[in-house]
């Protein structure tokens, strides 16, 4: 089938997003990149500014341990919606490693101070160790590469969001190959 990865900065909706995608789309797969952090018991490395060798290897691994999974899915006829922080030259490092083809990449962009407000907002915090809202949106912005749809879903619901993604996907204006 297909594989659509959902990326942008912690708290641009990426989980909100990538569920109702999914629960859009026939015979589909929600993979959240995040479980295979969180599998990890010991010796993990969190991936922050200034991490070391260990740190990058283990976020390498993560993608490597979606991609898979992804692909597997795929080969059995799902659309599978993997959802993972993957931004700067890791994109390219991701999209080299699923082997499906078509690879649909939405990358959603809402402003510094929208992301800023949802993560206030949200139980859980993604910001911290060395992560500020303003630096992480300078590595989306800056060092990400244009591929794929990029959305800046600031003023957007979910499903209006998910509309576009939707449509550019039928238009191929999400398609990395």
């Amino acid at each position: 089938m297909t594989v659509v990865l959902v990326t942008g900065v912690m708290a641009s909706g990426k989980s909100t997003v990538a569920q109702a995608l999914a629960e859009r789309l026939p015979r589909s797969v929600h993979l959240r990149g995040d479980f295979f952090r969180r599998m990890v018991v010991n010796g993990r490395e969190a991936a922050r500014p200034g991490a070391g060798v260990e740190a990058a290897r283990q976020l390498t691994l993560r993608y490597r341990a979606a991609a898979a999974t992804a692909d597997l899915y795929a080969a059995e006829g799902w659309t599978v919606v993997v959802q993972d922080v993957v931004l700067g030259e890791q994109l390219d490092t991701f999209i080299g490693l699923v082997r499906t083809r078509p690879l649909h990449v939405v990358v959603l962009a809402p402003r510094a101070e929208v992301v800023a407000a949802r993560d206030a907002a949200r139980g859980k915090t993604g910001y911290g160790s060395g992560w500020t809202v303003e630096a992480i949106d300078a590595v989306l912005r800056e060092h990400t590469p244009r591929l794929g749809l990029w959305l800046d879903s600031s003023e957007l619901t979910v499903a209006q969001t998910v509309d576009r993604i939707l449509t550019a996907m039928a238009a191929g204006h999400t398609v990395v190959v």
